[in-house]
């Protein structure tokens, strides 16, 4: 069985991150969305609400399992068995990082492929960084992350600007 690992912080899932899982997991028998638990992002959402959030993404996509990990992504990769990783790319800025992420894993991994995989074009432009800042200033998310995503995402921007005080 050919597993890949499509690694994030995912924070939240979009719709970008949804096609190119999509395409992956249509070149292997098995694909583990691993989210990272030691990114060095402060993320808006905790571990457990991100894979919660991907699996209600996902369940209608089969041969698809979330797993958080921690630490190397090479160790997570051979725990797994995995044979590849699955890096999605939107536009050329990503390849220069990408690159050397995929140069330094297989420095410490030999046998563990990486397969950079591109979006859709209109999903090209789709971040995590951006659909929160658009949240946070009100706008309409909808087309670029699931819908229960919407709903975590609005709920936890909302809860958080309970909690901050007044600067006024």
């Amino acid at each position: 069985m050919r597993k890949v690992i499509y690694p994030g912080s995912f924070d939240p899932i979009t719709n970008g991150h949804l096609d190119v899982l999509s395409r992956a997991v249509g070149i292997f028998d098995e694909l583990v969305v691993g989210v990272a638990k030691d990114s060095t992002k402060k993320t808006l959402f905790s571990l457990a609400e991100r894979v919660n959030l991907i699996q209600e993404a996902t369940q209608h996509i089969p041969h698809v399992v979330v797993k958080p990990f921690e630490g190397l992504l090479v160790d997570f990769a051979k725990k797994e068995k995995a044979v590849a990783l699955v890096r999605g790319l939107r536009a050329v800025s990503d390849f220069e990082f990408e690159f050397q992420l995929a140069l330094m894993n297989r420095k410490l991994e030999p046998n563990l492929e990486t397969i950079f995989l591109m979006p859709r074009e209109e999903l090209t432009y789709i971040s995590s960084r951006l659909v929160k800042e658009i949240c946070r200033l009100g706008g309409n998310i909808d087309l670029f992350v699931p819908p229960n995503v919407a709903v975590a995402l609005r709920s936890k921007l909302a809860s958080a600007q309970l909690t901050e005080p007044d600067p006024a």
